[in-house]
């Protein structure tokens, strides 16, 4: 299927610098220089492995995104990505995000969909400054993109759920202490994506993620953690499979270790397009995985586990929940995760002047205040509301999440953010007399490559140039019925598609109306049918 030869252009400069010393010439000498100065390779390879790209040059359409290079693409100026693991933020690192989004990013910043933090209109000159606020408070943006372990997901809720079965922060902590910024480790084939969740919600994603540990509490050991590898979405959609092993808490890093090696050493190099960890694992069998895991990495056989049980609630964490101290955790939500530094920074005055200091991002564009007192919720709430944070939103507020967009992404065919924005505010209005049965997840993404999952949602929107009338605009293919494991679904599926099913990027809030009241008036009420499960069972004619 692919040889080891490192052929494509990635594979030939990482043999060369993989990137980690790249982050030398930023401080000094592009910083000094300006964007000019910036070697091609660097700029365009190098440069992600501490968190930089290019951002998209306003006012190229999207037609023009598979016609030009990307030095025609690309603007002077980066999106930086904050590297947030686990989502654990205190309100002394948020104030200093914003402060830098103020001072060096036009006031912007988002919540992604893997708890970090992304900012634009960053100038290299700026990096030295930034990384040095950034560091000061225990943050930084080593690894947050490239051909590297990416930032590791964490339940937002770890160490304080009252439900949680273990805490996954001291493992969190080994794997990044242990082997983020490894050399042995920064020269992967392509992004290798982690996640670990000690909630019974099972609420970081795990069935797309390259490697996943996901608590179970096994008869005879105890709590641990389910193994899962070789998820991913993209453009070939694939996800993880359980290794059938039961991982205890003091095995967890050298497991993830033993995955990462695998990737490094056995991954496919030649074609790009090939080289997710998904590809090998489909070629191999968990079985054989498993094996030369045991055998060439670990030294010892793990021992069979269970898997983790269905989740029996929603793992955003939108709400008000109790934690295991008496104290509550509130999850809010803006729309499709954009904020503002100016926002944050009154988010940060807002926790504290409610007697708490802590925080944390979600993986699916949300925030998580921790720690605040029972007397203190209904003010929190009333004070979230003001930021555009909801912590009771509307159902479709609550699902819906966009990637960057054209706005500031070289890959994008399409608006994301403001497109979904309107959906979501017009949908408000035009929904408000219907009640939904549960949460109608919304994933609107600007190109194939799914940065918003949108084979995993219950409406999922592909950015493309879509034909109406015999003229070309930007529209959306739509995909349908797909979701995680979660309260309403068993386990992870991947949407479907319809021949033919586009929308126009103005016509989200038009088509999501129009498919949601056929499903309120078609579901099976007595089977308590879900939105996924319609729509798998649906006629075509009923999608459209």
């Amino acid at each position: 299927m692919d040889g080891k030869t490192p052929l494509n252009g990635n594979e030939e400069w990482k043999q060369v610098d993989n990137g980690l010393a790249v982050r030398g010439r930023i401080e000094n000498i592009y910083s000094k220089g300006g964007f000019a100065s910036i070697d091609p390779t660097d700029l365009h390879g190098r440069f992600r492995v501490w968190g930089l790209y290019t951002q998209r040059k306003p006012g190229i359409d999207g037609g023009r995104t598979a016609q030009l290079e990307p030095h025609e693409l690309e603007d002077e100026f980066f999106m930086l990505r904050v590297r947030i693991d686990g989502g654990q933020l205190t309100t002394e690192q948020l104030r200093v995000i914003a402060g830098i989004s103020q001072e060096f990013g036009r006031d912007t910043a988002d919540l992604t969909d893997r708890q970090n933090i992304q900012l634009h209109w960053i100038e290299v000159e700026s990096m030295p400054e930034i990384w040095r606020r950034l560091e000061a408070v225990g943050l930084g943006t080593t690894e947050a993109c490239g051909d590297v372990p990416r930032v590791v997901l964490g339940s937002p809720v770890a160490g304080i759920a009252a439900d949680e079965l273990i805490d996954p922060t001291p493992q969190i902590d080994e794997i990044t202490s242990r082997f983020i910024g490894d050399e042995s480790l920064a020269n992967l084939p392509r992004k290798f994506k982690s996640a670990i969740t000690g909630h019974p919600s099972q609420d970081v994603v795990h069935e797309i993620n390259d490697v996943a540990f996901v608590a179970v509490n096994h008869p005879e050991l105890g709590v641990g953690y389910d193994l899962w590898v070789g998820g991913g979405l993209s453009t070939a959609p694939r996800l993880a499979e359980r290794l059938g092993v039961f991982v205890a808490p003091e095995q967890v890093a050298d497991a993830w270790h033993g995955v990462a090696q695998i990737f490094r050493d056995y991954g496919y190099r030649r074609l790009r397009n090939k080289a997710r960890l998904k590809f090998l694992l489909a070629e191999w069998g968990p079985e054989k995985f498993r094996q030369i895991l045991q055998d060439e990495y670990l030294g010892f056989a793990l021992p069979d586990g269970p898997p983790a049980p269905k989740p029996l609630a929603h793992g955003d964490h939108v709400g008000v929940h109790r934690q295991k101290d008496g104290r509550f955790y509130v999850g809010a939500t803006p729309i499709v995760g954009r904020v503002s530094g100016p926002n944050l920074e009154k988010l940060a005055d807002l926790i504290e002047a409610h007697g708490s200091t802590r925080l944390r991002t979600t993986p699916h564009q949300k925030v998580v205040i921790l720690d605040i007192p029972d007397d203190r919720v209904e003010s929190l709430i009333a004070g979230l509301d003001e930021l555009g944070l909801q912590a009771r939103p509307s159902l479709i507020r609550r699902g819906t999440i966009a990637c960057t967009g054209i706005e500031f992404c070289k890959l994008a065919i399409v608006e994301t953010k403001a497109f979904a924005t309107a959906a979501v505010l017009d949908l408000e209005e035009r929904l408000d007399q219907f009640e939904l049965p549960h949460p109608i997840s919304l994933h609107v993404n600007g190109c194939p490559n799914s940065c918003a999952r949108i084979q995993t949602a219950d409406i999922g929107l592909k950015g493309q140039l879509v034909m109406i009338d015999g003229e070309q605009v930007p529209g959306y293919q739509v995909h349908l019925g797909g979701g995680l494991a979660s309260a309403d679904r068993d386990e992870a599926g991947l949407g479907r598609t319809v021949r033919g099913l586009k929308v126009t990027a103005d016509g989200i809030a038009d088509y999501t109306e129009r498919v949601v009241k056929r499903f309120l008036a078609d579901r099976d009420e007595a089977s308590d049918e879900t939105f996924a499960q319609w729509a798998h069972r649906a006629e075509e004619e009923a999608l459209v």
